[in-house]
């Protein structure tokens, strides 16, 4: 019997404790093990704390159940995920991107790994056709964000997996905005999912962390000597943290999604408000795609108010929503991308891509709906 995804997401990966009998998986805060015998670790791994630790494996087997995926690997962070991903590749290697990635990627591929011999080439993949276009003799990876951050593009994963595959390259799918519960790019055809654990998936802005799932025994093993190499991993409370963060994923997920929806259509509506951009709207051009690869449209709404004065005076006068950084957390949160989240793109890029100044990010939380409507309506009016 295959058990259903809310099942898993309180079950998988967790086991009563060996000697205690204990339900939750403990926090093991060890940097060392004793040795049985000279050179002879427990288990055959657990040497040292950053090759392994069992808060860790009970965390990486949940994400990877959870995400249809054969193995998960965690990491310090989400961009320590991404960034020891791509370090399977050599110098002049060659990677396509989705053009509208969390700014702190775009940062990462242009102004790190790029110095380093990468060479990268940014589209709009929501026409497959700009990804087959971009695709190199070297091109070893097609890196994807669906929806985007924070323009909300969708791509249509089958077909970016086909145009990879086609040339020998890997897809890799940031599903930060979408979680598991309303996307599992591998189902799709992808090879690699990537997760900034900070956000839905743990769920209460409470930890940094990343997690990457993959189906492929030889990937998977490569991804962990890369970061045993590296370092880029999580500490055991962090785990521990995101474990009891997933218990509770599909009961979040489903909340965030009737709130973003709600949110998204009162904006719609509203006199004030020149644009929304939500997956689950009928407006949205790409709707009827999101649908048929996402079960579900997620808490993040996108709004462009027209000005910057006049995403400041949104921001500033909300009550329910802080103004901060990040997003996916229980508690509503509003960023202005532009000055915030992709202050790193270059100006010219975030026009082109529509993150304008008047650009409005909301990250919806679980609260009331109607409070959340009567914030907004209080902070627009």
């Amino acid at each position: 019997m295959s058990p259903r995804f809310d099942t898993l997401a309180i079950h998988a990966g967790v086991e009563p404790e060996p000697v205690t009998g204990a339900v939750m998986t403990p926090i093991f805060q060890t940097s060392t093990y004793a040795q049985p015998a000279l050179a002879e670790p427990k288990g055959g791994r657990f040497d040292y704390g950053r090759t392994a630790n069992p808060t860790r494996d009970a965390l990486e087997a949940s994400i990877a159940a959870l995400e249809s995926g054969k193995h998960g690997v965690a990491f310090a962070s989400g961009l320590s995920a991404i960034e020891t991903l791509l370090k399977r590749l050599s110098a002049g290697d060659h990677v396509v991107s989705e053009e509208n990635t969390y700014g702190g990627t775009t940062r990462l591929f242009t102004k790190v790994l790029a110095r380093l011999g990468l060479e990268f080439t940014f589209v709009d993949t929501r026409d497959p056709a700009n990804i087959a276009a971009a695709i190199r003799p070297r091109t070893k990876l097609v890196h994807v964000e669906t929806p985007t951050n924070p323009m909300m593009r969708i791509c249509d994963l089958r077909a970016a997996a086909e145009i990879a595959h086609a040339a020998g390259a890997l897809l890799s799918v940031d599903n930060t905005y979408a979680s598991p519960y309303n996307q599992r790019p591998l189902e799709l055809g992808a090879d690699v999912v990537v997760h900034s654990s900070t956000k839905y998936v743990n769920g209460h802005s409470d930890l940094i962390g990343g997690l990457v799932v993959v189906r492929d025994d030889a990937l998977a093993e490569e991804l962990r000597y890369l970061q045993n190499a590296s370092g880029a991993v999580p500490g055991p409370m962090d785990c521990f943290l995101t474990l009891r963060g997933i218990k509770t994923l599909h009961l979040r997920m489903g909340r965030h999604n009737a709130n973003g929806l709600t949110v998204a259509r009162f904006l719609a509506a509203h006199p004030r408000v020149d644009r929304v951009i939500y997956p689950g709207l009928a407006s949205h051009p790409q709707h009827t795609l999101a649908a048929r690869q996402m079960s579900g449209f997620t808490g993040m709404v996108a709004v462009d108010v027209g000005t910057l004065a006049r995403a400041k005076a949104l921001s500033e006068s909300l009550e329910y929503f802080a103004l901060a950084e990040s997003l996916g957390g229980v508690e509503s949160l509003v960023s202005v991308p532009a000055l915030m989240t992709h202050a790193a793109v270059p100006e010219d890029r975030r026009t082109a891509m529509g993150v304008t100044p008047g650009l409005v990010r909301l990250s919806v939380g679980i609260e009331a709906a109607d409070d959340l409507l009567e914030d907004l309506a209080r902070a627009l009016g």
